[in-house]
C-alpha cells in the first residue's frame, strides 16, 4: 500500500465516520425533544432540544480530537475515554428512555441502533486512525531506510570508482615519470653531442630571422597605416554622401509637405465661402472648380459656390478627370471671359462675407 491508497482509506474513514455523526445527531435531537419537552414545564418547552444538542456537541468534540490525536500518532490518556463513553451511554439512554418508560421492547430497540452505532463507530474510527497513523509511521520509515540504502550504495560506487580512477592515474603518472626520465636522459646525450655545432648556426640563423622579421614589421606597419589612412577616407566620403543624400530627401519633404499644406489651405478657404450672389472672375472659378473637384463635391454644389452655370462645371470636372480633353477649353474659356466683367463685384460682396 503506497501514500496516495492511505490517504484515500483515511479520507474515506472520515466521510463516514461524519455521515453517521451527523445522522445520529439528527435523530438524536429528533427522538429526544419530544421526551425533554415532556418533562420540563410548559413556559420552558422552548429549551428541549438544547439536551441533545449539548451531548451531541461532545460527540462531535470527541470524533474531531481523537481523529487529530490518531493522526499525530498522541494518546490523551483516560479522561477522553470517559467523556467518550459518557456521551456514548448519554445519548443511548436519552433515546431509548421514552420507549422505556413505556414498556416498549421493540422501540428500545429501534432508538438504541443509532446511538451503538456512533459509539462504536468512534472506538472503530479511532482505532482505524491508529492503525493507518502507524502505517503511515510504518511506510515513510520503509521509504526513508530505502532513500539511506539507495544513497549509501551511491557514495559506496562513487568512493570505489574514485579510488580505482586515483589508483590509475598515480599508475599513469608513475609510468610517464619514468619514461620522461629515459627520453630525457637520451635527449641530454644527443644535446651535449649536437649543442656545439648546432651554436653558430643558431646563432646565425637567429641574426637572419631578426633583421627578416624587422622588415616585415615595417612593410606589415606601412600597409596597416595606408589601408586605415584609405578606410578612413572612404568612410568620411561615404558619410559625406549619406548627409547629402539625407538633406536633400529632407528638403524635397519639407517642400511637398509646405506646397500640399498651402494647397490644402487654398481649398479649404475657397469651399467655405458659402454659395456665390454672383459669378466669380474666370480664374477664381476654374480654382474654385478644382478644388470642389478634388473634395469631391457634386457638379451642382460646385456651381453654387462659383455662380457659374452647371454645364460650364460639369465641363471644368471633365477636364480634370481627362486633362487631355482641354483642347476645347478655349472656346468656354472666351464665354467665361465676357461673364467676368460682372464677378469682381460678386468676389468683393463675397470677400465682404
Amino acid at each position: 500500500m503506497n501514500a496516495v491508497q492511505i490517504r484515500s482509506a483515511e479520507r474515506a474513514l472520515s466521510v463516514g465516520t461524519w455521515l453517521i455523526v451527523a445522522g445520529a445527531m439528527l435523530y438524536s435531537i429528533l427522538t429526544v425533544t419530544p421526551l425533554a419537552a415532556a418533562h420540563t414545564p410548559d413556559k420552558w418547552d422552548w429549551t428541549a432540544p438544547i439536551l441533545p444538542l449539548v451531548v451531541d456537541a461532545a460527540v462531535v468534540i470527541v470524533v474531531r480530537l481523537d481523529a487529530v490525536l490518531a493522526r499525530l500518532g498522541g494518546h490523551g490518556g483516560k479522561w477522553p475515554v470517559v467523556l467518550r463513553w459518557m456521551t456514548g451511554c448519554m445519548t443511548l439512554a436519552l433515546n431509548v428512555a421514552d420507549s422505556a418508560l413505556k414498556n416498549d421492547l421493540v422501540g428500545m430497540a429501534v432508538h438504541a441502533v443509532a446511538p451503538l452505532l456512533l459509539i462504536v463507530t468512534a472506538e472503530t474510527g479511532l482505532a482505524y486512525r491508529r492503525a493507518i497513523a502507524a502505517a503511515v509511521t510504518a511506510l515513510e520509515e520503509r521509504q526513508q531506510a530505502e532513500r539511506e540504502a539507495r544513497r549509501q550504495a551511491v557514495r559506496e560506487e562513487h568512493e570505489a570508482a574514485v579510488r580505482l580512477a586515483r589508483e590509475e592515474r598515480e599508475h599513469a603518472a608513475m609510468l610517464a615519470r619514468e619514461q620522461r626520465e629515459h627520453e630525457a636522459a637520451l635527449a641530454r646525450e644527443q644535446a651535449e653531442r649536437e649543442e656545439r655545432a648546432r651554436r653558430e648556426e643558431r646563432e646565425q640563423q637567429a641574426a637572419r630571422e631578426a633583421a627578416e622579421r624587422a622588415a616585415r614589421e615595417r612593410a606589415e606597419r606601412e600597409r596597416e597605416q595606408q589601408r586605415a589612412e584609405r578606410e578612413r577616407r572612404e568612410r568620411a566620403e561615404a558619410e559625406h554622401r549619406e548627409r547629402e543624400r539625407a538633406e536633400l530627401a529632407e528638403r524635397e519633404r519639407r517642400e511637398h509637405a509646405e506646397r500640399e499644406e498651402l494647397a490644402e489651405r487654398e481649398r479649404a478657404a475657397l469651399l467655405a465661402l458659402g454659395p456665390a450672389t454672383e459669378k466669380f472672375p474666370e480664374d477664381r472659378a476654374r480654382r474654385l472648380v478644382r478644388a470642389a473637384f478634388e473634395a469631391a463635391l457634386p457638379v451642382r454644389a460646385a456651381a453654387e459656390l462659383c455662380g457659374w452655370s452647371v454645364g460650364w462645371v460639369s465641363t471644368r470636372y471633365a477636364e480634370h478627370r481627362d486633362p487631355g480633353a482641354g483642347a476645347g477649353a478655349g472656346a468656354g474659356a472666351g464665354a467665361g471671359a465676357g461673364a467676368g466683367a460682372g464677378g469682381g463685384g460678386a468676389e468683393l460682396a463675397i470677400a465682404g462675407r
